[in-house]
């Protein structure tokens, strides 16, 4: 059995326990036996080599992919036997290239869980304005816009509003700014730290940029390959107390 691997303080909004996925024909597990923390409130950055499993881990969180064995637990309330759509729809989720819905205006791409969710169209259209504005867009110049009037910060900003839309506790970010360029890739990262500074949701942020990482995350999982933990630890202990080589 894996000993659980704890950030140091705050209570736990996302438990994986034991949490295992293994694919046919394949000799070693994707994630192996993973137990992890991340607290509430509190940014963690998954960062290790291509393949090692981070993205995998985060898309057993929303179940993405379902696991092979093991639990979730979000909240205190063990989501592993939930209908995985309804799990979703409380998780924002920003991937690289925004996954915006071409076909839709940005208002609408923002709405898309508020109106999953039955909210109705007053509502809706405050909250699409509120997110405009938290993300720094002009919403009467931008929520008829659509995505290829948009340039790729601009779309990676409707992403990061999008995921807020019915305002989860828990996002879940894969590589979020990773196809946009440096300037603009740290205005992002900038944008979204302000952001969480008003909000404090709890988030797990893959990246494959360690230097990202040591920005963006309160704590930091470095990943070796087979889904294994190497080090889980704010970013000082792992600058200046590498567990192994591999994290040096």
């Amino acid at each position: 059995m894996s000993e659980a691997i704890h950030g140091s303080g705050g209570e736990a909004m996302i438990r994986l326990d034991r949490l295992t996925k293994s694919y046919p024909g394949r000799p070693e597990p994707a994630v192996h036996e993973l137990t992890l923390d991340v607290p509430a409130g509190r940014i963690v950055a998954f960062v290790g080599p291509s393949g090692c499993g981070k993205t995998t881990t985060m898309k057993l969180i929303n179940r993405l992919i379902e696991p092979t064995a093991g639990r979730i637990h979000l909240g205190g309330t063990d989501v592993t036997e939930v209908r995985a759509d309804r799990l979703r729809r409380k998780i924002g989720y920003t991937i690289q290239q925004t996954g915006l819905f071409p076909h839709r205006t940005v208002a609408s791409n923002i709405a898309t869980v508020p109106r999953m969710l039955g909210w109705d169209a007053g509502s809706i259209a405050e909250r699409v304005d509120e997110l405009l504005n938290l993300v720094g867009l002009d919403p009467q110049h931008y929520r008829g816009r659509y995505p290829k009037q948009l340039s790729g910060g601009q779309q990676q900003r409707v992403g990061v509003a999008r995921s807020l839309g019915a305002d989860p506790a828990v996002m879940l970010m894969d590589e979020p700014f990773g196809a946009i360029d440096p300037l603009n890739r740290e205005a992002l990262q900038n944008e979204l730290l302000r952001i969480q500074a008003q909000l404090r949701k709890t988030i797990v942020f893959v990246t494959h940029d360690i230097d990202e990482a040591i920005k963006m995350g309160d704590r930091i999982a470095i990943f070796r390959d087979g889904g294994r933990i190497a080090q889980y630890d704010v970013p000082e202990r792992i600058l200046g107390e590498p567990a192994d080589d591999f994290v040096r």
